[in-house]
């Protein structure tokens, strides 16, 4: 099947959709599907007030119709509701193509958490960018059950998975946490408002603290919170052995509708807290992998109790190929003899347009 996937969140962009979205790519490769992405690194862009690591792509819209043109895509997903979205939006209604979406970030809280903007206003536009998707995929029943509740339609299961070969038990002590006090309460990710951190840093908990990653936050929380460890952004394995090292992984996040992370943490043996949020609460109640409470600091003190080998067993059930195929089926492919018949009346409109318009005829003297 020929997939198209329009996206605003692409690299170098690093973030957990982007994650999910390249892996997804090169498992429906792998099983032989063709993928074409439209993503904001093939335009011009500048960078988003307040977030400028992510790109706003512009004049997206019309090479995006030769894009669709040239392809002749099977099946439409739109990951993200920003510029490259609203453009791939617009063109499949304006052709009558049927597409799916997907509901990966809260972004009325993320807005809401640094503009004066009431979330109800950006749930008013999700409704709207969403409501004509023939399936909105969500990560979670939590974030399925939050979305129904708010008048979202079409909504269909979309599971994540995690490299239990890049995150695995066992690897090197980074040298950043080698006289670090035991035991070793990390997070990764964004250090940002919107992911809580601070309520993370503020417990009252023994041994060490580590905060790996980087944002427009990092500066301010490591100047007030002096005995933390911040470690910056690390990747692949250089990330995976903060992930083996720590004795628990904190996720504080109330925004994510997922959270990667913490399958990464758990596939590296380490248990996780976290609060009773749509990710957390999806994934960690009776895993025994985790904890989650109101209270943060009673759930990181329980995961010190837990066994990492039944931490890690429960990782290696999430699988990227599973995750793929489930993205695959929830996709809603175009009709095969309306397919082929619509891709060949465009080509023939495009023709036409393309011929040069007689001249109309001179006015005699």
């Amino acid at each position: 099947m020929r997939i198209l996937l329009a996206t605003d969140a692409w690299e170098p962009q690093v973030n957990g959709v982007v994650r999910t979205l390249t892996r997804t790519v090169a498992e429906c490769r792998a099983m032989g599907h063709e993928v074409e992405v439209i993503s904001p690194d093939q335009f011009k862009t500048v960078p988003l007030p307040t977030y400028p690591e992510i790109r706003l792509a512009l004049g997206v819209y019309e090479p995006m119709q030769e894009r669709f043109k040239a392809f002749e895509p099977e099946a439409i997903h739109i990951a993200t509701e920003g510029p490259v979205g609203l453009a791939a939006r617009r063109l499949c209604l304006e052709w009558k193509l049927p597409f799916t979406t997907s509901y990966h970030t809260r972004f009325p809280e993320y807005v809401s958490a640094r503009l004066p903007v009431p979330s109800a206003a950006g749930y008013a536009y999700m409704r709207w960018f969403h409501g004509p998707s023939g399936r909105v995929m969500v990560a979670t029943p939590t974030m399925r059950e939050e979305l129904d509740r708010r008048g979202f339609r079409n909504l269909s299961f979309w599971s994540r998975g995690v490299d239990t070969e890049l995150f695995r038990p066992g690897r090197p002590v980074p040298d950043l946490l080698k006289d670090a006090q035991r035991p070793i309460f990390l997070n990764v990710g964004r250090v940002a408002v919107e992911k809580n951190i601070e309520a993370f840093l503020a417990l009252d908990l023994p041994g060490s603290k580590v905060v790996v990653g980087d944002g427009p936050s990092r500066e301010e929380l490591a100047e007030k919170y002096p005995q933390a460890i911040f470690a910056g952004a690390r990747f692949g394995e250089a990330l995976a052995a903060f992930f083996s090292t720590a004795d628990v992984f904190v996720f504080p996040s109330l925004t994510d509708t997922f959270g990667l992370v913490i399958l990464e943490a758990m596939a590296a043996g380490t248990p996780v807290a976290g609060f009773p949020a749509p990710g957390p609460v999806d994934i960690i109640p009776g895993s025994g992998a985790g904890a989650v409470d109101e209270n943060l600091r009673k759930a990181c003190l329980a995961c010190l109790e837990l066994d990492r080998t039944a931490v890690r067993a429960y990782a290696e059930r999430f699988s990227w190929r599973a995750a793929a195929e489930e993205f695959v089926t929830n996709l809603q492919p175009y009709p095969e003899p309306e397919k082929a018949r619509f891709w060949r009346r465009l080509r023939r409109l495009a023709r036409l347009r393309r011929r040069p318009k007689p001249k109309p005829p001179g006015i005699p003297g």
